[in-house]
């Protein structure tokens, strides 16, 4: 069977295939979504995500196709003239560049990719709506931690902060009370198929988004709000990966402890590979490695020896991406991956690389 590490689309709980057949027994996937079955699954899907993920009850979630899509939402619903976009990565780099599409006049700041954002000294753009950040950054396995969170937020006068935890929710415990938009697909730490993502508003966004009143578009924020009233979209969802969703989260650990688990195997990743020579991590800092997407760095040439070594092992390694395309290949730390596939991926190192 193939060990995937690969960080997005990734390993899907293996529960997924009894839920598939369940779903198409039980006719899941023809309902209507304007019928009170539907209302029923989206009610206890919502209920089930603010228990396991510990998103506070006056918090507002939606359904979308992608994080891409949030990424249009954001920059139509809540943005007037401009967002101000901090990354150190290709993801980070991406959401500005696709924001400028929408709002031409948005700003970026590129921090470097050792380093922690420099919240004191930082000058927010006085016209900026929102400040947008990627928590978990998948093309280069760095992360924000909490207290940089915490700063912008406090640094923020009138601008939102809405944040990419497309590597990070389901997995880590967020503090979602730190910022006002948060969003994520599911096909990485939720252990789902790709097609759907998720967006969680603070009562604060919420707010600005009714004040702009903004409806020219499908998903426009209020027209989310106002069909998730009760509990419907505003357009046909993927109501089979709703369902999907709801049952995965029914047999999942409360996030606290998913989250010092993940950890916790993390440190022990990176610890294992410390002494490795030929390749090492490509983040040296540990205060911004990331908990869930490793990065390994090596010659380009090792790095393809890797991967295809691995693939003849029935391993599957994430590829490197953006400007580490090349010389990196990323290991995903997800929920669904077991500490028995990554002792295998241990073994597999130690017998071929050490």
């Amino acid at each position: 069977m193939l060990l995937n590490f690969y960080p997005g689309p990734s390993k899907v709980y293996p529960e997924v295939r009894q839920f598939l057949t369940d779903a198409y027994d039980g006719g899941i996937m023809n309902i209507p979504h304007r019928s009170e079955t539907f209302m029923q699954l989206m009610r206890a899907t919502v209920n089930s995500l603010k228990k396991k993920l510990n998103i506070p009850q006056d918090y507002y979630i939606f359904f979308t196709s992608s994080a891409t899509e949030c990424w249009e939402i954001i920059a139509q619903s809540f943005t007037l003239s401009q967002s101000f976009h901090l990354y150190n990565g290709s993801f980070g780099q991406k959401w500005f560049e696709y924001a400028q599409k929408i709002c031409s006049e948005s700003q970026a700041h590129e921090f470097p990719l050792e380093e922690h954002i420099d919240t004191n000294n930082l000058e927010i753009p006085d016209d900026a709506e929102v400040v947008c950040i990627t928590q978990n950054e998948t093309s280069n396995g760095t992360q924000i931690n909490a207290n940089t969170i915490l700063n912008l937020y406090n640094k923020c006068k009138d601008q939102l902060l809405a944040v990419d935890a497309t590597s990070s929710m389901a997995g880590l415990n967020l503090k979602y009370i730190k910022a006002d938009i948060w969003f994520a697909s599911v096909q990485k730490c939720f252990g789902l198929p790709p097609g759907m993502a998720v967006m969680v508003c603070s009562p604060r966004a919420l707010y600005r988004a009714k004040k702009l009143d903004e409806k020219n578009h499908y998903n426009s924020v209020v027209l989310l709000y106002e069909k998730m009233l009760n509990y419907q979209t505003s357009y046909t969802p993927n109501t089979l990966n709703l369902y999907l969703m709801n049952r995965v989260l029914e047999q999942r650990e409360l996030i606290k402890t998913i989250d010092q688990q993940l950890v916790q195997r993390a440190q022990n990743l990176y610890e294992f590979f410390e002494p490795f020579t030929q390749f090492r991590p490509l983040v040296t800092n540990p205060e911004v490695r990331s908990n869930t997407v490793i990065a390994l760095q090596g010659h380009h040439k090792l790095v393809e020896d890797i991967k295809k070594n691995a693939a003849a092992h029935n391993i599957q390694l994430g590829n490197g991406y953006g400007k580490w395309a090349r010389d990196t290949f990323r290991i995903a730390n997800f929920p669904a991956n077991t500490d028995v596939e990554f002792e295998t991926l241990k073994d597999f190192f130690t017998k071929n690389y050490n």
